[in-house]
């Protein structure tokens, strides 16, 4: 580790990996209620666990995304972070949002205020206080590592990087309009969930994964940084417009189910040049990087990003095809898929890149670390399966036959207990990981120092 400051991004790492085994455990807990609809209905309903489930996912993801801004910048931009206070007083408004929302939603506390009440929109469930505050978080995140890299070195990695960065907060803003024209309502909506997922956090990978790329296999800076301009501008230029696949059966304009087709289905480039990106560049690496489990991470998210995001998401984007599988299990498989694949596993991979040398230390527990990318991995995957095949049935019995759709669960039973079994890998695998990282052991592989081969 060359800057002190980095030691920002531990703080930030170890809350996000609480976050992490707090949601995949809830995830879990969902399927089973699948499998079991009275589980657990007087304690913790269906609607308040799901909530809980994909705001914890969000918000471990955005602080894994601030911790690896933290960690990186500083070697970047070859200069201290700005202000370590503010960078830890946005941490703390992060936690304690983060308890509020989930008193606020357990306990569906101060119901109907404007204020204090969550919200009834799907992923922005907060109420409006904790959305201010983390509006507040963001401009302290944004002019703290602004203030960072205008007064250091720019590099493609943080250009990218703050494109995405300022990009996800200022889209953050149409959390706050909420009219009560439904299709106008769901229009807004989009302009957060999509452009963050399928635009701005694009580019935040592409920042993270070319560092990564960068450290792991000691490829020129010329050759990295010419692959990530071409994937952010295919990323924005493809997932822009690609937003109008939402709006097929929204009552918004027809001429949006040509263009939301054509431009979605070019979606799945950039994340096949990410692919390309990441394996070119271990191809031509020079370099026998020591973090076996980094590197593995790295290749993993690539791969399963392609497949989740790009091509899970290609299968049900024509608008001939939505017409039948939209909001049946195919959505829920793809859905699954692209976020382990590109956000999830992006994450684990800075964080096996980086906690080594926050704890001064050669990469450590890396059998464990890569024993958890697979059994994490394997179980998405034959998670996404099963879900795929639950959606197939559904369309035909629901969509096409016309069966009504609580006779249809009934016939699904099947998959949501495999559903369930994959879930119980996903989540051995994340308390896996976290063991790995956090436990106080040294390496079983150790080829050689870290801290001296990142250094180079």
């Amino acid at each position: 580790m060359k800057y002190q400051t980095q030691k920002i991004a531990l703080a930030y790492f170890l809350t996000a990996m609480a976050l992490f085994a707090v949601q995949v455990t809830l995830g879990l807990i969902m399927g089973w209620i699948y499998v079991d609809g009275n589980f657990l209905t007087e304690i913790l309903p269906f609607n308040v666990a799901r909530m809980l489930h994909t705001n914890s996912l969000i918000v471990w993801l955005l602080l894994g995304f601030f911790g690896a801004a933290y960690y990186l910048i500083p070697e970047e931009s070859e200069r201290e972070i700005h202000s370590p206070t503010l960078a830890y007083i946005q941490l703390a408004i992060f936690v304690i949002g983060t308890l509020g929302v989930v008193l606020t939603y357990f306990f569906n506390l101060f119901e109907g205020n404007f204020l204090l009440g969550r919200e009834g929109r799907e992923f922005l469930e907060q109420p409006k206080w904790v959305k201010a505050g983390i509006v507040v978080a963001a401009l302290i995140f944004l002019f703290n590592i602004s203030m960072t890299v205008l007064k250091g070195r720019k590099t493609a990695i943080t250009n990218i990087m703050l494109l995405g960065l300022w990009g996800l907060a200022l889209l953050f803003l149409f959390a706050f309009v909420n009219p009560s024209n439904l299709a106008l309502d769901k229009q807004y909506w989009w302009y957060v969930v999509h452009l963050w997922v399928e635009g701005t956090w694009e580019l935040v990978m592409a920042g993270i994964l070319g560092f990564l790329m960068l450290k792991l296999t000691g490829v020129d800076r010329e050759i990295v940084e010419k692959w990530m301009y071409v994937i952010a501008a295919l990323a924005l230029f493809s997932g822009i417009l690609g937003t109008g696949h939402h709006y097929y059966w929204i009552g918004t304009p027809g001429y949006w189910q040509w263009i939301g087709s054509i431009f979605s289905s070019l979606e799945v480039i950039p994340f096949f040049a990410m692919m390309a990106f990441a394996f070119v560049m271990v191809w031509k690496g020079r370099r026998d990087h020591p973090n076996k489990a980094a590197l593995l991470w790295s290749l993993g998210c690539a791969v399963l990003a392609f497949f989740g995001a790009g091509v899970w998401g290609f299968l049900h984007t024509l608008h001939g095809v939505n017409f039948y599988t939209h909001g049946t299990q195919i959505t829920a498989a793809h859905g699954h898929l692209a976020f382990f694949g590109a956000y999830v596993a992006l994450n684990l991979a800075i964080i096996s890149y980086a906690m080594p040398q926050l704890r001064g230390r050669d990469p450590y527990n890396q059998v464990l670390n890569m024993a958890s990318f697979w059994l994490m991995s394997g179980g998405m995957l034959f998670m996404t399966f099963t879900l795929t095949f639950a959606g197939t049935v559904q369309t035909h019995l629901q969509r096409v036959n016309g069966e009504y759709f609580m006779d249809v669960q009934d016939q699904l039973w099947i998959f949501y207990v495999m559903r369930f079994g994959s879930g119980v890998a996903v989540v051995l695998g994340a308390l896996l990981f976290i063991y790995a990282i956090v436990a106080p052991r040294r390496e079983v592989i150790k080829p050689g120092p870290v801290v001296e081969q990142a250094a180079e």
